[in-house]
């Protein structure tokens, strides 16, 4: 895990570091609360299991920092990101993701995240990232940090991302046609194009290398 920014006094602050966390999974979400909160200068004041509550709760209760999941109902973790650094701008964010996916990170940091890392970091590990990034530095994850520089930025337009998002589920040509109002051809023209950009086999491998880079997050 590193850490770049201004120089600053990681656990030097005048009261506990208050947290929102937000996760859709509940085990998650509480087993998370219970191991931040056996840090004497961690609480946790909020948690929420969806991303469209972020702002809302973050209003409420005022956190100094929050963590939060990728994927979650409402809205995605990283959108959520863009709407908290602009309702609640004094509050720091930590992605904390079990997809430690090149496409989310580089996404979570345009949107304005401070760190990224994954949820099996050790339980010290992340505490200390809290810290880190309450104290205005930037942590992500090395290993990740390292397959994004490698993998650099999607390659696919709007349109085939959309396109290959709604294959995910299966369906034929005129399914996904219908789905996205396109004609047949115009959606095969998107396949094709997807498929060659990916370096894929077919259609099912391209959707799950674009998957795997984290390029398909979204509605």
């Amino acid at each position: 895990m590193t850490g770049r920014g201004p120089s600053a006094d990681v656990g030097g602050s005048a009261g506990p570091i208050r947290l929102l966390l937000a996760d859709d999974q509940a085990l998650v979400r509480g087993a998370l609360a219970a191991l931040l909160s056996l840090e004497p200068d961690l609480t946790v004041v909020a948690e929420v299991g969806r991303g469209d509550e972020v702002v809302d709760e973050a209003r409420r209760t005022a956190p100094d920092v929050a963590l939060l999941d990728v994927e979650m109902p409402g809205l995605d973790g990283i959108a959520a990101t863009a709407a908290l650094r602009v309702a609640v701008p004094g509050c720091r964010v930590l992605v904390v993701t079990t997809f430690g996916r090149p496409g989310y990170l580089r996404r979570a940091m345009e949107a304005g995240a401070n760190g990224f890392v994954v949820k099996d970091t050790p339980a010290r590990q992340l505490a200390d990232a809290v810290r880190r990034v309450h104290a205005g530095l930037r942590v992500v994850d090395p290993t990740l940090a390292a397959e994004t520089l490698a993998t650099g930025r999607s390659p696919l337009t709007e349109r085939e991302t959309e396109v290959l998002r709604t294959a995910r589920a299966g369906g034929t040509v005129a399914d996904l046609a219908a789905t996205l109002h396109l004609s047949e051809g115009t959606v095969r023209n998107h396949l094709s194009a997807a498929i060659g950009k990916t370096g894929a086999r077919n259609r099912a491998d391209a959707v799950r290398i674009a998957e795997e880079n984290g390029w398909l997050l979204g509605e």
